[in-house]
């Protein structure tokens, strides 16, 4: 009975090590952790209100305002700091909520068949030929709240289909193999099959769908934003770029009140993508034959220069 935990548990430690010893994991994983904390305790830190008006109109960065200000005197760098509340908690919360769609939706589909399969497949499909983008301007546009909820089912409704129809495909690879067909003969219910007999082999998958899905949500909260559908009033990076924009930041160069939220949005991006990557050599073991044998191969590779030098040596 707990041998699926057992192999659950072994394969969480495995995966430990192995992020230990990856360097993209790790960097990814310390990348992420700050911008967690600053979202967590920056606001308590910085007593400054982000949306206070001052008389410190458009100054460039300085000891007084470590990012400059707005046009307005409001200071850059207390709105980065709470704007990564918002982006950071609507990131990770939607894309986990996408993620767990996705995952229902492609593992039942693709374990089961049939109807079942057929019905949520021609759902599924539905919204994968839909535009997403187009849909998810006129969902933010015609919704009568402008917030980051309307922004959280905007991207959660038009963000799921891709990964349940990868995870259906997935399922169906695995719905024959030994280790289900045993539990299907030793009676077990189809909700213990899909949740601890099939899921479990793919956690990296799920895992890498689930990094994914965040940096699509922050960089469509921030895109939607940034054309005038989100709240004003709220404080996020996609707000301020759309203030910028509105204010003509570029031309008066004001380079400090849009490159900072964007810097953020790259860097947190870029450090969501190393710890994909090193995922997918955690699930893939090809990943980690082909990275493992490459020290040997340019050892290899020295080894024989070595010896062509000592040849040559000999024969002079």
């Amino acid at each position: 009975m707990n041998q699926p935990l057992t192999l659950f548990t072994d394969k969480l430690s495995a995966a430990w090590r192995f992020t230990a010893q990856n360097r993209k994991v790790s960097v990814g994983i310390a990348v992420v952790a700050f911008f967690v904390l600053m979202a967590i305790f920056g606001p308590v830190l910085v007593h400054q209100d982000p949306t206070a008006f001052t008389e410190d109109l458009l100054l460039p960065p300085s000891a007084a305002h470590w990012l400059g200000t707005t046009q307005n005197g409001q200071d850059v760098f207390a709105q980065v700091v709470y704007g990564s509340r918002v982006s950071l908690a609507l990131g990770f919360i939607v894309g986990i909520l996408t993620t767990a769609v996705s995952v229902v939706v492609g593992v039942v589909s693709g374990y089961f068949g049939g109807v079942i399969d057929e019905l949520f497949s021609l759902v599924t499909n539905v919204f994968l030929v839909l535009p997403t983008l187009p849909l998810a301007i006129l969902l933010a546009a015609f919704l009568p709240y402008k917030g980051p909820l309307t922004l959280g089912i905007v991207i959660g409704v038009t963000g799921w289909s891709w990964g349940a129809r990868v995870m259906r495909s997935q399922t169906l690879s695995m719905r024959g193999r030994d280790f289900v067909e045993a539990a299907q003969a030793r009676g077990e219910s189809p909700f213990r099959i899909i949740f601890f007999e099939i899921l479990p082999n793919e956690t990296g998958l799920v895992a890498a769908e689930l990094l994914g899905t965040v940096i699509y949500c922050i960089l469509a909260q921030a895109g939607l934003e940034f054309i005038g559908l989100g709240n004003p009033s709220s404080v996020s990076w996609g707000t301020m770029f759309f203030f910028a924009q509105n204010s003509d930041a570029l031309l008066l160069g004001a380079w400090w009140w849009f490159l900072p939220p964007g810097i953020c949005i790259a860097v947190l991006g870029a450090a969501l993508a190393l710890v994909n990557f090193g995922i997918d050599e955690i699930a893939n073991p090809r990943l980690r034959t082909e990275r493992a044998r490459k020290p040997s191969l340019l050892n290899r590779a020295l080894g024989t220069s070595q010896t062509s030098a000592q040849l040559q040596e000999d024969l002079a």
